[in-house]
């Protein structure tokens, strides 16, 4: 274990470097640029932000303790011994150099400084709009999507003006208007969440009617679908804002056009008053033009087409109105217009400006003594909610235990805004270690590698935990699972995938070059596996001997390097445990993955009633 050493009382070492460093910024920019960066610590950010050189690790170390700074931190991997040769190491070289230059921008003396937070509320926060409205040639020009500067809010509704475009007779004739969240994937491989699809399919459903279904996603998992399919809803279903979910409609538009009419004609000109029940049609037809007003209530959302109600759809757990980014429209519809009236003028979620509010979710400082269990947690730079939802939840529990130290592992954005909120955010909390290579889904790996070097290297940890920070963990029913080890074994604990083999089309398609093997090792899936702090110090001494090979899906490297290290070391248990959640939640989980920040708010309330139960959708 690498400690950091404390200068000898009246040496002045400390004092005596520290000009030196000064007035020689550059040698740290090239320490950077040349992936020196040894120091487990070596980036702090009292007022500026030092880069220690491999020669200053000690005494920049030093400095950082006994000043009891917990800012943030780069980590000490060091990937210079890396064979360049394979194109995904190749990648990793050129990530590394540009992440030197995003630090150096975003971190270093002489960056133009951010606006100042944690120093009191801003004199003038800025105002949004309460409506914006975009033509349905200005909405092409915006991507299909039209910005909601502060979200929405109760009352808040958008109207929508078009008509859906005519297709094939053997095509799917169908169109989506979708709430999004503001993720913008970070190169991390996830899409914004959808707090809302509205998808209406006019032909080609599988069942052979026209449906309208509705749904939420995060994290590429889609929730459970409410399909409307011509029917109303059960009288004993729950309804939404005393608004049932599915109103009844007919098949056909025509025919029923006009028997309304005629209906019409005989009430009002006529003077009859038949009164005889009537099924509304469809309401969207090709090549018509239809009026779709979407507004948001206290129980959930409403649509009215032409100004008729059509479905509801319960607000979920998880999916904030105050989230919502963007309203895309998207398919086989032509748009004339999009407005959206009476939304928030200010953002309610301002944490990222007024940290100074968050003083209790700081971490406590390094530990002195070895730990237990230490949890490394992969984060992209925009994450900053995904984070904050940590904090708030199952990391409380973290914070007060003194055999657990959990930490965020996160790149470097290629914008530079989104670094500098991070290094401030770093800077206040104290728990974020900062990976210096620009971020990239195929780059994940090296954040793995990190969290083994940090925790065998920054801190000595008996045990060593990955997980995202889309997962929610019970500390204290990990670390009894994990006790139950006998002492001194080496092991692989999680939910493990045996004779998986590699897909070679679609999205996640893994080439022969990539993986020329029919199957991959056994390995433990991403959301949530533990290693024992030998197998974590094997990983980064292969590293540093340059004999460790990297594969993109960071679960499968694991699953690698645990085999090499049972050819070369010792035999490793491989601990099977379906309570590691791969999709979602099951009651009695160890770890819940792909948990949005509002299911963690509901799991930590409940675990702290003590029932372990998932906060699903309904």
């Amino acid at each position: 274990m690498r400690r950091p050493r404390r200068a000898a009382a009246g040496c002045g070492c400390g004092r005596r470097l520290r000009p030196l460093l000064m007035l020689l910024p550059f040698a740290a920019l090239l320490s950077v640029a040349t992936f020196s960066l040894h120091s487990p610590v070596g980036l702090v950010v009292p007022a500026a932000v030092t880069v220690a050189t491999s020669t200053d690790t000690d005494t920049a170390s030093s400095h950082h303790h006994h000043h009891g700074l917990v800012g943030d931190a780069v980590s000490g991997i060091d990937i210079r011994a890396l064979n360049a040769t394979p194109p995904l190491h190749a990648a990793a070289v050129r990530a590394f150099r540009s992440g030197g230059r995003l630090l150096r921008e975003a971190f270093l003396p002489g960056a133009a400084p951010p606006p100042a937070v944690g120093g009191g509320p801003d004199p003038s926060p800025p105002r949004c709009p309460p409506f914006v409205a975009l033509s349905g040639a200005e909405l092409r020009g915006a991507g299909d999507a039209l910005a909601l500067p502060c979200g929405l809010g109760l009352g808040s509704h958008v109207t929508v003006v078009g008509s859906p475009r005519r297709v094939a007779a053997n095509a799917v004739a169908q169109f989506a208007v979708e709430v999004r969240g503001g993720g913008d994937g970070d190169g991390d491989g996830d899409e914004a969440a959808r707090i809302l699809h509205f998808n209406p399919r006019l032909r080609g459903d599988w069942s052979g009617r026209p449906v309208i279904e509705q749904n939420t996603r995060f994290r590429g998992q889609w929730g459970p679908a409410l399909r409307c399919e011509g029917w109303r809803s059960r009288p004993d279903e729950e309804t939404v804002d005393g608004l049932v979910k599915c109103e009844q409609w007919g098949g056909n538009y025509g025919s029923k056009l006009n028997e309304l009419k005629k209906m019409w004609f005989l009430n009002r000109v006529a003077g009859q008053r038949n009164r005889g029940s009537m099924d509304w049609p469809y309401p969207f037809v090709e090549d018509e033009l239809f009026v779709l007003t979407l507004s948001t209530g206290l129980e959930g959302y409403h649509v009215q087409v032409d100004g008729r109600h059509v479905v509801s759809f319960p607000y979920r757990v998880g999916y904030s109105l105050e989230d919502a980014a963007i309203l895309s429209v998207n398919g086989d519809v032509d748009i004339q217009s999009i407005v959206a009236g009476s939304l928030p003028m200010a953002h309610p979620r301002n944490a990222q400006r007024n940290l100074e509010l968050l003083t209790e979710l700081k971490a406590p400082p390094l530990p002195e003594e070895p730990i237990e269990l230490f949890i490394g947690i992969l984060s992209a730079g925009s994450h900053f909610t995904e984070r904050m939802a940590v904090r708030r939840s199952w990391m409380s529990s973290v914070r007060n235990s003194s055999g657990a130290m959990a930490r965020f592992f996160v790149a470097l954005n290629g914008r530079k805004k989104v670094n500098e909120d991070l290094k401030k955010e770093a800077n206040f909390f104290g728990d974020i270690v900062i990976v210096p290579f620009a971020d990239s889904y195929d780059l994940v790996v090296l954040k793995t590698v990190a969290i083994c070097e940090y925790a065998t290297r920054v801190v000595s940890a008996k045990y060593i935990m990955k997980c995202d920070d889309d997962t929610f963990v019970r500390l204290d029913s990990v670390m009894a699972d994990v006790r139950k080890i006998p002492y001194g074994k080496s092991f692989y604990l999680g939910n493990i995938n045996y004779y998986h083999r590699p897909l070679r089309e679609g999205k996640w398609a893994v080439s022969f070059e990539e993986w020329p093997r029919e199957a991959y090792p056994p390995y433990a899936n991403g959301p949530g596996y533990i290693v024992s702090s030998d197998i974590a110090n094997f990983v980064v001494s292969e590293m540093e001997k340059g004999r460790l090979n990297l594969f993109k899906m960071e679960d499968v490297s694991m699953g690698m390097w645990v085999g090499q290290f049972v050819d070369t070391v010792k035999a490793v248990d491989y601990i099977h445990s379906l309570r590691f959640c791969q999709f979602g939640c099951v009651d009695d989980y160890l770890t819940a993955h792909y948990q949005s920040p509002g299911q963690m708010a509901c799991l930590w309330d409940k675990l702290a009633q003590g029932r372990p139960q998932c906060c699903n959708p309904r």
